[in-house]
């Protein structure tokens, strides 16, 4: 059993403690154990603070011990993506240009949440630099490594979160998604991951890359998922853009099923090329939806891709302003992909940033619209499963061009509304698939209540890579 603790869910633990059956002290230890053991092949922590774990681990024992635990998260352990504040921790951002001689004395919105509810901080994940592109590499870290194969990427920019999940370093991570940060590395290490509605989870400081940034969580269960959107949803004045809170438990609504959802199903968006294995795993997924009682519809939403037009110009303008202002000797230090990015902005006009938010305007309008007939539209999470670690692209095609493979993520940042990627199966190489779960805006509740009913109907969330067990 204390070889397995690591492996239980959030869900599973709050229980056991509650009975007084396991220990947060022994969960914690064995969490560390796992990454110790693991972090030579996969590199998914910059940083583990084992005594700050064990401290938060005895006082959460403490608590259930005392029938006082703060909630079903209290002595859960939880990795946090190195773009968010915690208190005590530098959060150098991947960056070689952050000064980590500073003051950092706050938590970011979704972090301070975690803490109050008693969850175990265990470290910070792996992120590429600035979480700028769709996989984990960067200057300060090194190449983070896929659990199911380390010769293969986890995706980014949250693939050290994603990496720690599915190798059963902990069963709550944080991640970030402007472009697909979160479902990305999902979909590429077979977990789950949720991209809220803009809004729902509160930010601070506020991403530089503007209002394509989104905070989530990624777990091996979507209940996992539903409990930490309880937590981490809660207002904070500290972001302009927050939502008011609206009482919503995600864990107390999943369990409604699909039966009677009108989903919109395109398997290419109408212009993506789809690998053929890929788009038979998800193909199937959309199946055992409509055997759950799901009215299918084979429809495209009716865009053309808004990459060239309108992300690329938001994203690398965002990189523009986070970045020129460097002196000379900290951009020497920039991955050489990000300045390259930075360099390639530099031709862009007002005119051009003002035109991609009219245009982004208009694709948010018109999925507005295309949702009143519908309340789901699902798509692959990728078109590939994931490639060699080391690579910006599997294609050789230019830098900064990592928008080109991840057709399927970015368009949803641009419209803010929810997604999800859920696990759907395998390649022949044993590399996972993911199904992607958009919602209309706002509407996070039956995103989470579609991916709960199809991972409860399937397995493919119960395995666990062979690197993380032998």
């Amino acid at each position: 059993m204390a070889e397995d603790l690591n492996w239980l869910s959030a869900v599973e633990l709050g229980k056991a403690y509650r009975k007084k059956k396991v220990s947060p002290v022994d969960v914690t230890k064995t969490c560390l154990r796992q990454i110790a053991r693991l972090e030579p092949k996969l590199n998914a922590m910059c940083l583990v603070d084992e005594a700050q774990a064990l401290k938060q681990a005895k006082a959460s024992e403490t608590r259930w011990a005392k029938g006082k635990a703060f909630g079903p998260l209290d002595g859960v352990p939880v990795l946090i993506k190195d773009l968010l504040l915690v208190k005590g921790w530098p959060t150098l951002r991947g960056s070689k240009t952050v000064d980590r001689n500073q003051n950092w004395s706050q938590d970011a919105p979704s972090v301070a949440r975690l803490r109050e509810a008693g969850a175990v901080f265990v470290g910070l994940t792996t992120t590429p630099e600035f979480g700028w592109k769709g996989v984990t590499d960067s200057p300060l870290t090194g190449i983070t490594r896929n659990p199911w194969d380390v010769t293969k990427t986890p995706g980014g920019s949250s693939g050290g979160s994603s990496a720690g999940a599915a190798a059963g370093y902990a069963p709550l991570t944080l991640g970030t998604d402007g472009g697909g940060s979160i479902r990305i590395p999902a979909g590429f290490t077979g977990i789950f991951g949720h991209k809220p509605s803009f809004g729902r989870v509160p930010a601070y400081p506020l991403s530089p890359f503007g209002t394509v940034a989104h905070v989530g969580p990624m777990t091996r269960t979507v209940e996992d998922a539903a409990l930490m959107m309880n937590a981490i949803t809660q207002f904070d004045a500290r972001d302009w853009y927050a939502l008011p809170p609206d009482g919503t438990d995600y864990a107390k609504k999943l369990g409604k099923g699909v039966k009677g959802l009108k989903i919109a199903y395109s398997p290419t968006l109408g212009y993506v090329d789809v690998n053929p294995e890929i788009a038979a795993a998800v193909d199937k997924a959309v199946s055992v939806l409509e055997e759950l009682g799901a009215k299918i519809e084979r429809v495209d939403p009716g865009f053309e891709d808004p990459g060239p037009t309108i992300f690329r110009t938001l994203w690398w303008s965002g990189a523009r302003l986070l970045l020129t202002k460097l002196p000379k000797a900290k951009r020497a230090l920039l991955d050489p992909g990000l300045n390259d990015v930075v360099e390639q902005s530099k031709s862009m006009t007002i005119d051009d940033y003002l035109e991609a938010q009219r245009l982004r305007g208009l694709l948010g309008s018109q999925m507005r619209q295309f949702m009143e007939k519908y309340d789901l539209l699902v798509t692959p999470t990728l078109p590939i499963p994931a490639f060699e670690v080391g690579k910006l692209s599997p294609v050789d095609d230019g830098t900064g061009k990592w928008v080109n493979w991840t057709p399927f993520s970015y368009p949803f940042n641009l419209t803010q509304q929810p997604a999800a990627s859920v696990p759907c199966g395998f390649t022949r190489a044993g590399l996972p698939a993911g199904l992607h779960i958009v919602g209309r805006m706002f509407d996070d509740v039956t995103v989470l209540r579609a991916s709960y009913a199809y991972e409860q109907a399937t397995d493919w969330h119960r395995k666990r890579p062979k690197l993380a067990t032998d």
